[in-house]
């Protein structure tokens, strides 16, 4: 997937910044700035589920409040709006929590202009990711990019009226689940995600040194 941006052009520019949904987009995402020699940064990005069964997704809340709402489920159960907001800021706290976390004192970084790079470990229904899309337009990306190494075929293909450019490394049908996908699909911890990113600013830092 590092391959086929660098031959989309995304290499070495000043304005390109890769950012992982975490957990599982970290590791990704890692590799994918460490090939274009960009800065790796995390956007966070929770589901809200429907109360009761949180698997199901109502929608979906980002960095800086974004809130993505699946109308469609709504509809389907008879959920009124309130109750997507009140499962919504019970996630913010959450959202908030991991950025002190994986961020602590330093700011999130400044969009505006940028190429953003979107890096998840993949897309299923795609709610998280297009959370992450719209909170990154309206903090002032000039282009957009998804990027996961496997997708749902009909996902993949919906966000490419929402970005500039998408890359799906495999699309299987039938597609079932994210982690059918993966060798080892195992849980990443807020320390692995802490690492990746000070090895990723580490990395950064002694290149532009070396300059």
């Amino acid at each position: 997937m590092g391959e086929e941006l660098r031959q989309r052009g995304y290499a070495g520019g000043t304005d390109v910044i890769v950012l992982a949904l975490p957990r599982g987009g970290v590791p990704v995402g890692y590799e994918v700035a460490k090939a274009l020699h960009a800065p790796l940064d995390v956007f966070i990005v929770r589901k809200v589920g429907v109360p009761g069964h949180e698997e199901l997704a109502m929608g979906a809340i980002a960095s800086g409040g974004v809130k993505v709402v699946n109308q469609d489920v709504l509809d389907m159960l008879r959920l009124p709006q309130a109750m997507f907001e009140a499962a919504a800021r019970k996630e913010l706290l959450e959202v908030e929590r991991r950025e002190r976390e994986y961020r602590g004192n330093r700011p999130r970084p400044d969009l505006k202009d940028k190429t953003v790079i979107l890096v998840d470990d993949g897309l299923a229904t795609g709610s998280t990711m297009l959370a992450a899309v719209r909170a990154v337009a309206l903090m002032g990306a000039e282009r957009i990019v998804v990027a996961v190494p496997v997708a749902a075929v009909e996902t993949c293909d919906a966000f490419r009226s929402e970005v500039d450019d998408v890359i799906c490394a495999i699309t299987p049908q039938p597609f079932h689940a994210v982690g059918i996908w993966y060798e080892n699909f195992e849980q990443t911890s807020d320390e692995e995600v802490r690492r990746l990113l000070a090895k990723a600013r580490e990395e950064i830092e002694a290149a532009q040194m070396a300059k």
